[in-house]
């Protein structure tokens, strides 16, 4: 971590489990290691020209685990190495929030659009499960109803279905939204790897990893009247959802690493997409304050309220991006007594197919509306996301028993291009800023890293088919800060 996560070459490390497993290879002993950390996450968005900032710290995990590495002076293969290890991929531990005033659209727009699109009656009986988690609350609390509206052709009005601050959004009043997003958990990958040596020059391995995906989610979203007109017919409206991420996934890792000569290291990798079944759980609730315009002026409703007080489960499998990793290292005076050896300088590209990654139905009752479903998400995939390009660099100055490290990275934008309202373009980077110490002596050996993040992104409220849709655009500061103990056995 502390070179920038650079470990496609270089080996010797047991992250190369998680990188190249041809890293492997390099081992001739025993070492067992424990990584324990802890992270820092300030957070700040703009959204309609308003900031806001959230901040939210936890534990983090690093790599742990155990190598077993072994000679063999009777086979070409002089050198082979077995490891179990635990890395926490991803970390969810964050908190984010926004705030600002929207004269486009309404939050409640969507609901008023799939109850058009999907031909609800208002009127009838709520009992489809499907709509329990947005239109059935919307409906219940009167945020979206039936309207008689002028018909433009000058005939008769018409019926119309439209949510309650729609008319401000007509009167010119614009709506004061915000919306605040807490996350928790994390995917905790357990990887088998096993590498093998020839001639101290050419390394080869592979590893399989099995990603445990525990994640919830808590959203906030609120939109009210900005005046304290009492007679506009709409107060406020908050809608909250709970939702549970858990499954496991598994994947495949495949590396070589060549040293033409004793001072260079060029590796290949690539990890096959990691394939998730997964199962959400999920509960939702709106409550809305109507003013006048019903004799109830404030009314609550739950998804449970439709489901026999059941949560919403679905069920599906996900598919993440390839990845493809070239790398080179450059080691300076490299003899077999490490203590001598003075530095090294590494470097990765690596190439991640974003749009790749897929959805599919999952289950005993799998329907036709739901393979459309899943169909159309990855339409949407393949038109907002593209293949990206991340480049890592470090290296480490090494005077006999003590390291020291540097490193950065920068992962690219993963959004083809696209222009929202404004003119202003939907994108994404990572920038990443490393270093750290060690200490190695008598078999034992310390790390102390940090790492710091700088993520920009964007968040969408929500999305409307027939209106541009408004983002909020955040940066996510984060500071890693992980020790590494390791002993050789």
């Amino acid at each position: 971590m502390a070179i920038g996560g650079a470990m496609g070459s270089l080996g010797g490390d047991i992250n190369s489990l998680f990188v190249n497993p041809a890293g492997l290879g390099l081992y001739k002993t025993r070492e067992i290691v424990l990584s324990p950390g802890f992270n820092f996450n300030n957070n700040k968005a703009d959204f309609r020209g308003t900031a806001a900032a959230a901040k939210k710290s936890g534990f983090d995990l690093g790599t742990t685990g155990l190598v077993i590495g072994f000679n063999n002076p009777y086979s070409k293969w002089t050198s082979q190495a077995f490891s179990i290890g635990i890395n926490q991929t991803a970390n969810f531990n964050n908190a984010i929030t926004y705030k600002g005033t929207n004269s486009q659209s309404s939050f409640a727009e969507q609901y008023a659009e799939e109850i058009s699109a999907n031909n609800i009656d208002i009127g009838g009986t709520l009992n489809n499960p499907r709509y329990a988690f947005g239109s059935y609350p919307a409906i219940y609390t009167y945020l979206v109803d039936v309207f008689k509206v002028k018909n433009p052709n000058g005939a008769d009005s018409i019926s119309v279905i439209k949510a309650l601050p729609e008319f401000l959004l007509e009167k010119g009043i614009g709506l004061t939204q915000q919306k605040t997003v807490t996350t928790k958990g994390g995917i905790y990958e357990l990887a088998l790897g096993y590498a093998a040596n020839m001639d101290d020059k050419f390394y080869v391995g592979g590893s399989l990893g099995f990603p445990i995906v525990n994640y919830q989610r808590i959203t906030n979203f609120r939109e009210s009247d900005p005046t304290t007109d009492p007679n506009n017919n709409f107060n406020f409206f908050q809608h909250d959802d709970t939702l549970s991420t858990k499954g496991f996934g598994i994947n495949a890792k495949l590396g070589v690493i060549f040293k033409p000569v004793e001072y260079i290291r060029l590796g290949l990798s690539v990890q096959t997409p990691t394939y998730y079944s997964l199962t959400d759980k999920e509960s939702a609730g709106i409550t809305t304050n109507s003013e006048k315009y019903t004799r109830y002026g404030q009314l609550s409703a739950s998804s449970g309220l439709f489901t026999n007080g059941q949560q919403g489960v679905t069920k599906y499998t996900a598919t993440s991006p390839l990845k493809l990793i070239m790398s080179a290292s450059y080691v300076f005076r490299e003899i077999n007594d490490t203590r001598k050896q003075r530095a090294f300088i590494t470097a990765d590209v690596e190439y991640v197919g974003y749009s790749g990654s897929n959805f599919r139905a999952d289950g005993q009752t799998i329907t036709t509306e739901d393979q459309q479903y899943y169909s159309q998400i990855k339409t949407i995939i393949n038109q907002q996301y593209k293949g990206a390009l991340n480049y890592r660099l470090g290296g480490e100055l090494k005077l006999h028993t003590i390291m020291f490290r540097l490193g950065g990275a920068y992962y690219s934008n993963p959004y083809k291009t696209q222009t929202a309202p404004g003119s202003e373009q939907i994108k994404s980077s990572i920038v990443q800023g490393t270093g750290g110490l060690g200490y190695r002596n008598h078999g034992m050996f310390i790390d102390l890293t940090y790492v710091h993040n700088i993520t920009k992104d964007v968040n969408f409220p929500y999305r409307l088919t027939d209106k541009p849709n408004t983002f909020a655009t955040q940066q996510n500061t984060r500071g890693n800060v992980v020790m590494t103990v390791g002993f050789k056995l």
